[in-house]
């Protein structure tokens, strides 16, 4: 959906709230996934180190701009400010967390519940409890503080924790979405949903693999 705020109101509404609250808002949400990012760097070494096995393949981040925050808002009704941008929208700072099998994801999870300074506000498991389009995917919303000079600012993350193949999906089928503007022939969501259950067979085998060759090994 395009927002309907042109440049003139975008203006306005910069002049209403000020420039100087725009920019902080982005600074404090990219300072947050900067803070996530290190700490999942430095995780995922630590565990390479102990388990000689890496779990994040990896990581992608996006901070959404000012006018997708404000398109956002308008889509779920709010009045557009910086009070309702804070509290109301909380995936402006996303990171999306790209792994070889599904057991790492929830590796992921505890590792990342384990953080004295990480509080975890929702869990949605859509791998257990696939989406009706067969979307699979772990969702996290985070909040952590961010330290300034003065102050330390919490601070709200959207996490994404995926596989290859979980990812592979998602992006494709995003893609045929957006393209065809949810317009797209009738068959294509029941096809989309029988490759969703294809990918599911495919972790799962990849994981059974994995865990064959783990036990080999150590019978060796």
């Amino acid at each position: 959906m395009e927002s309907n705020i042109n440049k003139e109101q975008l203006m306005n509404i910069a002049d209403q709230y000020g420039f100087k609250e725009w920019r902080e808002l982005i600074f404090m949400h990219e300072s947050a996934i900067e803070e996530v990012n290190t700490k999942l760097k430095i995780l995922n070494n630590e565990f390479k180190i102990i388990h000689d096995h890496n779990p994040i393949e990896h990581i992608k981040t996006r901070v959404k701009k000012p006018d997708s925050i404000i398109e956002k808002l308008e889509r779920k009704g709010y009045e557009v400010n910086l009070e309702n941008a804070k509290t109301k929208i909380n995936d402006i700072a996303g990171i999306r967390i790209i792994c070889s099998f599904t057991d790492d994801i929830y590796k992921i999870l505890e590792m990342i519940k384990a953080q004295d300074d990480i509080e975890i506000l929702k869990v949605k498991d859509y791998i257990k409890n696939p989406k009706e389009n067969g979307y699979r995917s772990l969702h996290l919303l985070i909040q952590l503080p961010i330290f300034l000079s003065s102050q330390a600012r919490m601070t709200k993350v959207e996490i994404q924790i995926r596989t290859i193949a979980m990812d592979f999906w998602a992006s494709l089928e995003h893609k045929i979405y957006y393209k065809y503007k949810n317009d797209a022939p009738d068959e294509i969501p029941e096809k989309l949903k029988q490759s969703a259950e294809m990918i599911k067979k495919l972790d799962q085998q990849m994981l059974d693999i994995k865990k064959e060759l783990d036990q080999y090994s150590k019978e060796q």
